[in-house]
């Protein structure tokens, strides 16, 4: 499952599809499979902006072309994930599930979704006792300083 979240696109495909889904929007009217493409080369991106815009052209397309459901909501766990925003990953790998229980892979990514949740909230901890711990020992030595 990490390959998948750490497969980049490569700067090539990414700028053919971006050059197909433009042309197509230029000329009016942009197919179902072109949006795909290109969203899915979006969510594959090294940057935060362009996972983003993925996202939002899968969620459109979440919307507008339910036949195709089932891969939106995969790619847009996947682009959450990427993006560390692990709740909607969650919401979006579970709701995959709904629709085929048994995918190995989706499962796979829900317990890998679940697992970085856990870690980001003890580096939340780690962090929040560290500043508590800072503060305190800023307080202890105002106070030993008042005292003599």
């Amino acid at each position: 499952m990490e390959e998948i979240l750490n497969d980049s696109v490569v700067n090539d495909e990414l700028e053919k599809f971006e050059k197909k889904y433009n042309e197509e929007l230029k000329n009016g009217a942009v197919s179902t499979n072109t949006q795909f493409e290109y969203a899915y080369c979006m969510v594959r991106s090294d940057f935060a902006s362009d996972m983003k815009t993925g996202l939002v052209l899968l969620e459109d397309l979440f919307v507008k072309h339910p036949e195709g459901r089932r891969d939106y909501l995969y790619y847009m766990a996947i682009g959450h994930t990427r993006l560390k925003e692990y709740s909607e990953a969650l919401k979006h790998a579970q709701a995959f599930l709904e629709i085929e229980p048994n995918n190995q892979q989706v499962i796979a990514l829900e317990e890998l979704i679940k697992k970085r949740m856990d870690i980001e909230g003890l580096k939340g901890v780690a962090k929040a006792t560290g500043a508590a711990l800072v503060v305190g020992g800023i307080l202890g030595l105002g106070l030993a300083l008042l005292k003599k």
